[in-house]
């Protein structure tokens, strides 16, 4: 990359690619973006996406299926990489980080700061903690990227906002059957099938796909199996009811974390005890929801449901962990449009109640068995969140947006062993304005929104405190504030983003022992800003085939102010600057109908911090990886996914700590080294 294209990157905006169905158009990848006109060459489906999320006054991006269908597909990482601002990296399997503006930022295992859901139905439990290897990697038709204060829609009031999952059903599904066959490097193979149709009012979707991999390193084996069922009845006239269902068995083996010499040197090792240990993390997962659209009038519609879930979990690692938890919830959100004293103007609003339990267990670890009991919990949540969002349009082109949540949270937590009880509640109001203005295919946007998140609680029933039964830990709180422009001129299509969060509060934490659930604390003001930038570039398009460049580039500014401790010490684990480049060149049909290939480069340009002190540092790196792709007749297609081409040795993931020069840091997962995956798909 020369410093020309980054400039270029920079002084233009944001950008990525959109769908194609149609044939003469199939080379194109579908865009990630958000403009204010639909792209005519997406799928009815994506376009409806992209068109309601057009509405928000803010960051937003949606991810067909298209744009990752042709490569190998483990987990988030791989479904988010080409969004910007989103930080996704792969630790082991399918265990991630999922960070939005530095959400979460700290996390050391599972996920907080960013509701993570599908078809609005959250994966985590009632108390608002999550994990990733619940998440179908192949079972979204789109998925929606709603950035901090933007996720409103879903009642949420966390920093990094959420991300959404849309199953497909019979009306919406890439074809009325799929079959996709993969395997590669570190002993990898996935087989997955779905069918679907319409049989008049009905309509069903049903797909199931079963992975296993060695893994790359040592104690790093898995194996799921899952399975979803989408059933609709229309109503008609823009009506609906849907039953969702969703079921997973999970096994996924825990390589451990360690040291950065160790990571850098022999990544594939695993970490100290995880062997004899036989850690793993095991689970079952069922969902099942209900859920509704109807069209009360020209203008009105409803869309509401209810669900539940249920997870029962196999843990051993220091310690052996064993949890049965049950969630259930309900949410309802009405959508009007019409007009006030003759201008345009637009309104939802709803709310989202959840409530959930979880039995846990903890056992020393003999040898991946439980030993002798050391913990015996019941857990227990609430969440209620009441919300609401209007435009009102001062001309056919500027609204003023106006919007905020009400929420409760409540957390019952009662120790078996010890007969001690603690409970405590949570009541906030995050408001929210903003302005939107578009012109043709172009948006620019400002906002301001408070977010607020009560700690869970692995938070407030620390495992590494004593004394009282609750740690005092408060919510954390912020204010955000984003400018921004997207849409598309000629060849390029843009999406560039400025934010800034002044937070108090910030929930943070540190790894106290290795293998150990980490110790949270409240930081004092924290400062989040950054620059989330994306631009497509269609280089070449017509008889010669087609050549385009996508670029993402995100800056990430987090540090502390003025904190007793750590001063203004930039916050670890974040990288600076991050750069993503794919060169997409997809072959005219006259030559090799859907010929693709598509190198790329992901380049972590500095070094990053490891610890609140600001004595260590993770090496930055580059990744040369390279994809390709084959149309053949009768509906099938080859693909090819290469990965790190040079075999580099490099530390993308690792686990916060206080001091590295008096903690322990064995905290780094190593990146995977070079590998190569392959499969087929078969559609009709």
């Amino acid at each position: 990359m020369t410093i020309m294209t980054l400039a270029a990157l920079l002084a233009s905006g944001t950008a990525v690619p959109a769908a194609t169905t149609d044939d003469a158009q199939q080379s194109r990848a579908p865009d990630i973006i958000v403009t204010a006109k639909p792209d005519p060459e997406d799928p009815p489906v994506v376009a409806q996406a992209r068109a309601r999320l057009a509405r928000t006054p803010g960051s937003v991006s949606v991810v067909a299926a298209e744009t990752y269908e042709d490569r190998a597909v483990v987990g988030l990482p791989d479904l988010l990489r080409d969004v910007p601002g989103v930080l996704s990296n792969k630790r082991y399997g399918e265990e991630s980080r999922l960070s939005i503006r530095g959400s979460g930022l700290d996390q050391s295992f599972h996920q907080r700061g960013v509701l993570l859901a599908q078809d609005g139905v959250p994966f985590a439990d009632a108390d608002g903690f999550s994990d990733f290897q619940k998440v179908d990697p192949l079972g979204a038709r789109f998925i929606e990227v709603y950035k901090g204060g933007n996720a409103l829609r879903f009642g949420g009031a966390q920093l990094g906002g959420a991300v959404n999952l849309v199953t497909p059903n019979g009306r919406t599904a890439e074809s009325p059957f799929l079959f996709r066959a993969e395997a590669g490097a570190f002993e990898t193979y996935r087989v997955a099938a779905a069918g679907s149709g319409t049989a008049g009012r009905f309509d069903y979707y049903a797909g199931i796909n079963s992975y296993h991999s060695q893994g790359y390193r040592q104690q790093e084996a898995q194996d799921q199996i899952r399975g979803t069922l989408n059933l609709g009845y229309s109503l008609g006239d823009d009506s609906e009811v849907r039953v969702i269902a969703y079921a997973a068995d999970i096994e996924q083996q825990v390589p451990g974390t360690l040291t950065l010499a160790q990571a850098l040197t022999n990544p594939r090792m695993a970490g100290a005890g995880a062997v004899a240990g036989r850690q793993a993390r095991n689970q079952t997962v069922e969902r099942v929801s209900l859920q509704t659209r109807l069209r009360l009038s020209d203008g009105l519609v409803f869309e509401g449901g209810v669900y539940g879930t249920q997870t029962d979990l196999y843990h051993p690692v220091g310690i052996v962990i064993t949890q049965d938890t049950d969630t259930q919830g309900a949410f309802g959100r009405f959508d009007l449009t019409g007009t006030i004293a003759g201008h345009k103007a637009d309104l939802f609003f709803g709310a989202y109640y959840r409530q959930g339990g979880t039995g846990q267990g903890l056992f020393t670890n003999s040898g991946g068995n439980p030993g002798v009991r050391i913990g015996n919990t019941k857990q227990d949540a609430t969440g209620l969140d009441v919300f609401g969002e209007g435009r009102f349009f001062l001309t056919d082109s500027f609204a003023l947006v106006a919007g905020g949540s009400w929420g409760r949270a409540t957390r019952d937590y009662a120790n078996r062993l010890s007969a001690k009880q603690a409970d405590a509640d949570f009541t906030w109001f995050a408001p929210r304005a903003g302005v939107l203005f578009e012109k043709g295919d172009v948006q620019v946007y400002g906002n301001i929104t408070r977010s607020v998140e009560p700690p869970h609680f692995g938070a407030l029933a620390q495992v590494n405190t004593t004394g009282s039964v609750f740690s005092p830990v408060d919510p954390q709180r912020a204010w955000t504030a984003e400018a921004g422009t997207r849409g598309r001129v000629g060849a390029v299509t843009f999406d560039v983003t400025f934010y800034r969060a002044w937070v108090r509060g910030e929930l943070l934490s540190f790894l106290a022992a290795a293998n150990l659930p980490s110790t949270v604390f409240n930081a004092g003001d924290t400062l989040h800003q950054g620059v989330e930038a994306s631009l497509d570039w269609r280089i070449l398009s017509g008889a010669r085939g087609s050549l385009r460049l996508r670029q993402t580039y995100a800056w990430s500014d987090f540090r502390f102010d003025g904190d007793r401790i750590y001063g203004d010490n930039r916050l670890p684990v974040a990288p600076e600057h991050q750069y993503r480049a794919a060169l997409r060149y997809d072959a005219p049909r006259s030559v090799a109908a859907g010929l693709f290939v598509e190198p790329s480069l992901d380049w972590r340009v500095k070094d990053v911090w490891v610890d609140y002190a600001n004595t260590l540092k993770a090496p930055g790196y580059a990744l040369l990886n390279l994809s390709a792709g084959l149309d053949l007749p009768h509906g099938v297609t080859l693909f090819a996914d290469a990965r790190n081409l040079t075999d580099t040795r490099y530390a993308a993931e690792f686990a916060a700590v206080t001091d590295a020069r008096t903690a322990t840091t064995a905290v780094f997962y190593p990146g995977e080294g070079q590998s190569v995956f392959g499969g087929v798909r078969f559609r009709f």
